[in-house]
């Protein structure tokens, strides 16, 4: 049994998401058209946003595949994306101040190997007065501006059923692996303030937490 596993196929933990075929199975922790709800978060709160950088982790299924949601989405919302790698710290730092020398700028920021640089991203986008949307809440604790990502926790509950129904004999092969179905939005105010952005009332009213 896994919990929160971004890509399990590409992982070969199971054969595939509806059918895992094997000892194993569990819950993801994304569903990667969500994705482009950053965009849609992005511009919203930084309506002047034109062009987006996306950093997000090349070598992996969860990067490549979050990367085409976004895609998909940003053209219809006149945001033209700028991938960049996060495996280098000194190569973020590069891309991120070059990137923000060019007017109306943001960051999204996708889950997978963001998560090990998530100090130094966050400090890029601050420094360089980039309105920024991550993934996991814990970037928002940390001074990140706002994220929209699944709720671990509610995997970890739903979790606890699987085991049982596992317990009394039901085999993981006919298990399908399962998709988040709560995400949350978090805002830290007191970085919106700091970037000279307004959050939209529409957005503050959605959101699950206000940091302030």
């Amino acid at each position: 049994m896994f919990v929160n596993l971004a890509d399990p196929v590409g992982a070969g933990f199971v054969q595939s998401l509806a059918r895992p075929g094997g000892n194993a199975t569990g819950f993801t922790n994304f569903e990667y058209s969500m994705s482009g709800k950053w965009v849609e978060l992005l511009k919203q709160i930084a309506p002047y946003v034109t062009r987006a950088a996306v950093l997000r982790d090349p070598t992996s299924a969860a990067g490549i595949g979050q990367f085409s949601a976004i895609q998909s989405i940003a053209q219809s919302l006149g945001v033209v994306l700028t991938p960049f790698s996060v495996r280098d710290a000194g190569e973020i730092e590069r891309d991120v101040a070059a990137f923000a020398r060019s007017g109306n700028g943001g960051l999204i920021v996708t889950a997978g190997g963001t998560a090990f640089r998530r100090d130094l991203i966050i400090g890029l986008a601050s420094r360089h007065k980039l309105p920024a949307v991550y993934p996991f809440r814990y970037y928002a604790k940390d001074g990140g501006l706002i994220t929209y990502g699944p709720d671990p926790r509610d995997s970890i509950r739903r979790a606890a059923a699987y085991v049982d129904r596992i317990l009394k004999g039901e085999k993981p092969a006919d298990m399908p692996v399962q998709a988040p179905t709560k995400y949350e939005l978090v805002i830290n105010l007191k970085t919106a303030k700091a970037l000279g952005l307004a959050i939209p009332p529409a957005v503050l009213a959605r959101a699950d937490e206000v940091i302030e």
